[in-house]
């Protein structure tokens, strides 16, 4: 199996990108990793290994790049060369820590989609209380979508959650303002009576107050509304270890609690971080493109190496394009 990562994205690349990958190689031996990105900076932390090779540019897509220009403009970039190496069939997928809206335009103008699929869906998975945690799509790929679209996203999430996250018959929510049948918008209305008659274990809408609960292993709602729920989860969980650091900061008899429960913070810390679950898939692609966080470091840049490894393995990309095929057409295409 053949990953491209692009060595030069993120806030930490390129050290951290190749420490992630150098974990990856010494845990999977099935694996062989191509970096691309400037050889000489790879270099100053890659320890030479056989299944780790250097594609070498030092063109870089940058956060501040408008994504889809940079990605026509930039042929030479990391990122783009990444996609290009799954295009060329050198690689079986690839991952990035840089520009999302860029990531998302080399999957679809690179890579390409999956005949049958609208739309490509950002999806990360989420912590849970219980640690399980939860798929959510879409998170940011498509701001407006249609009944069709969310229908697909579910598809594909309940594919993915059965096959690389081991869930059997995997609940799909549909994230709404209230839980019975007949609330919302008119998409969400329209979108609750395509799902309720997909084959899918459709438990119906879900709230974003239960999302932390586990009340459903895949959570789908439109692009707009999906950013805007991953980025309150992700600042309220900083904003409350914040708040309790200022406060068992905040006399001696609190510190001497706090060393005690460092430890248990920690863990707390760890199990709160959806890093620490992979990057959010990019689906409906013809292979593999992950986005790992920006902030990734190199644990993080192996979860999503392992992630990736994982949806290759099972084909998740053949099996979407199945569902697709199989499914009623007039439910499908929007």
């Amino acid at each position: 199996m053949r990953l491209a990562i692009d060595a030069m994205g993120g806030d930490h690349a390129p050290k951290e990108i190749v420490l992630g990958a150098m974990k990856a190689v010494q845990t999977f031996s099935d694996i062989h990793i191509t970096l691309v990105g400037d050889e000489n900076k790879i270099k100053e932390t890659l320890v030479s290994h056989e299944r780790i090779t250097i594609l070498h540019t030092t063109e870089v897509i940058l956060g501040t790049d408008e994504p889809v220009r940079a990605v026509r403009r930039k042929k030479t970039a990391s990122m783009v060369l990444a996609a290009q190496q799954v295009a060329d069939g050198l690689a079986d997928a690839c991952i990035s820590a840089g520009n999302t809206g860029a990531l998302m335009a080399a999957g679809l103008f690179v890579v390409g989609r999956i005949e049958g699929i609208d739309r490509p869906a950002l999806a990360p998975t989420l912590p849970t209380i219980g640690g399980e945690g939860f798929l959510l799509l879409d998170v940011g790929a498509n701001a407006d979508a249609k009944p069709e679209h969310l229908l697909q996203n579910a598809i594909m999430g309940s594919i993915y959650s059965e096959k690389v996250r081991g869930i059997a018959n995997p609940r799909v929510g549909l994230l709404n303002i209230g839980t019975e049948e007949k609330k919302g918008n008119e998409l969400t209305k329209n979108t609750f009576d395509l799902l309720k008659t997909a084959n899918l274990n459709f438990v119906g809408n879900v709230e974003a107050r239960d999302l932390l609960d586990g009340v459903a292993d895949v959570v789908v709602t439109d692009g707009f509304t999906g950013n805007m729920v991953l980025k309150t989860i992700e600042g309220t969980a900083l904003s409350m270890f914040k708040m309790l650091k200022t406060a068992l900061m905040s006399s001696f008899t609190s510190k001497l609690a706090a060393a005690v429960l460092k430890p248990n913070f920690q863990t707390l810390k760890n199990t709160m971080d959806y890093s620490e679950y992979g990057g959010a898939a990019l689906f409906g692609l013809k292979a593999p493109v992950i986005k790992a966080h920006g902030s990734s470091n190199g644990q993080s840049i192996f979860s999503a190496i392992r992630q990736t490894r994982d949806m290759v393995s099972n084909d998740v990309g053949q099996l979407i394009k199945q569902a697709v095929e199989e499914s009623n057409p007039a439910n499908i295409k929007g």
